[in-house]
């Protein structure tokens, strides 16, 4: 996880706060590695947000040894206290990413497991890329995040092989590859959740689980926490109950979308496709974002949904079209945009905003791929990005984003007019500035 010098940000001592003092010092060094201090104008806001999401994302192969990568720790780096990876029999995880066969109709888990997470090279955006960059892009799925996460935590420098010494223990069950490959066709509710079970009868035996009662446990969960809280509603039958179920109620959850109001889940940024493997790296994508030569004022990347009625994405789409010489629209077919391709990046990369509605559900992956080229997000709902990702974003909205209510566009709002009154001199793009 990236180190990130200082003290805590007000976001994270809030939300402190509100814990048991049990998980306050649990989770300390947790927040302490993933939070963000950002106070300064939006564009360089949302580079150090590339910066994190990208080294939350960077991973190394599993056969390296941690001692390999890391000398012993001093008291002085791990003052938080360590984490202690469970290594869980491989039917929780190892297996789930190895016996990949995609037999979902999206196709999307054999590209989430494949490269240790990372996903194949994006070798398409060799001609949008300049050549020192382009092997830091890999088509990185939406729902890899459970695998990354694991990759990197076993290369932590505050690991620790001695659970005894552990201030906190990282359950490295991959549950979205677990219940994602009975998500379609006819399987049941109990084939969903069959490997939850399992992995919960195992974690439960394990002794420092019953010191704490697993309130001292946490666990990365590679899909939306909706798709873990099934109900017991025969027309709502989707998913796992896997979070409902009792003995998960005091596991800290970090998932890529939460649920309002339950501080045990912890929103995480989807990963994205970049992937640099040094700090030059990072440097060297900073000044490509900062000098490009954006020709648009806005873009909508996305898909209009024809089986849902007024729906919002069409509207996006024809007040895109409708200022076509501001706006550059990027129409998705049903798998086009999952993963990063060129005409995805190259929209975000040309406009200075990306409007970013509501997906599937209150969340995208999108937001975090526009963010990442340097387009600057607009959303539409509360729920898209300000009530999930509280350790990431900072606390000013406008800061680094613009905010226009889904009804206001409903009731006729011009996006184009919002938009243009925002102005490019003295860093006003960059700060929130409107021109008077």
């Amino acid at each position: 996880m990236l180190s990130v010098p200082g003290h805590l940000s007000p976001e994270i001592q809030t939300l402190k706060k509100h814990k048991s003092l049990e998980l306050k010092n649990t989770f300390h060094s947790l927040k302490a590695h993933i939070s963000v201090h950002p106070r300064i104008w939006l564009f360089i806001t949302i580079l150090l947000i590339h910066v994190l999401v990208i080294f939350v994302s960077r991973a190394l192969p599993i056969s390296f040894s941690i001692r390999q990568l890391f000398p012993a720790p001093n008291d002085k780096q791990c003052q938080s206290g360590r984490v202690y990876v469970y290594e869980l029999p491989p039917m929780f995880n190892r297996e789930l990413a190895d016996n990949c066969n995609d037999s979902d109709h999206f196709n999307w888990r054999c590209a989430a497991v494949s490269n240790n997470g990372f996903g194949p090279t994006a070798t398409e955006l060799a001609g949008i890329l300049p050549e020192n960059l382009a092997n830091t892009w890999y088509k990185t799925n939406q729902f890899s995040s459970e695998v990354l996460y694991h990759n990197r935590m076993l290369n932590y420098r505050c690991r620790t092989l001695d659970p005894e010494l552990a201030t906190a223990f990282y359950i490295p069950f991959y549950a979205g590859l677990a219940v994602g490959k009975f998500l379609w066709f006819k399987f049941s509710g109990k084939d969903r959740d069959r490997d939850c079970e399992l992995l919960l009868r195992w974690v439960q035996d394990q002794p420092f689980w019953k010191r704490s009662n697993g309130s001292d446990h946490f666990i990365t969960l590679g899909r939306i926490t909706w798709d873990f809280r099934r109900l017991n509603n025969p027309e709502l039958d989707w998913g796992s109950s896997f979070i409902n179920m009792p003995a998960m109620r005091n596991v800290t959850r970090f998932t890529i979308e939460r649920a309002p109001g339950d501080y045990y889940d912890v929103g995480v940024p989807y990963p994205t496709g970049l992937h640099p493997g040094s700090d030059a790296d990072v440097l060297k994508w900073q000044s490509f974002v900062r000098t490009r030569d954006r020709t648009s004022l806005f873009c909508f990347v996305g898909l209009a949904r024809d089986d849902i009625k007024n729906d919002f994405r069409e509207l996006l789409l024809s007040q895109c079209r409708n200022a076509s010489d501001s706006c550059r629209a990027v129409g998705c077919a049903e798998t086009r945009c999952s993963i990063s391709t060129s005409a995805s990046l190259e929209g975000f990369l040309n406009s200075d905003f990306c409007l970013q509605p509501r997906g599937d559900s209150y969340t995208r992956r999108s937001t975090f791929d526009c963010m990442v080229a340097g387009s600057i997000p607009v959303f539409f709902w509360e729920r898209t990005a300000y009530d999930q990702y509280e350790w990431f974003l900072p606390g000013e909205r406008e800061s680094y984003s613009v905010f226009i209510d889904h009804n206001d566009v409903r009731n006729g709002t011009s996006i184009r007019k919002v938009l243009e009154k925002f102005s490019r001199e003295e860093g006003g793009i960059g700060t929130g500035e409107q021109k008077s």
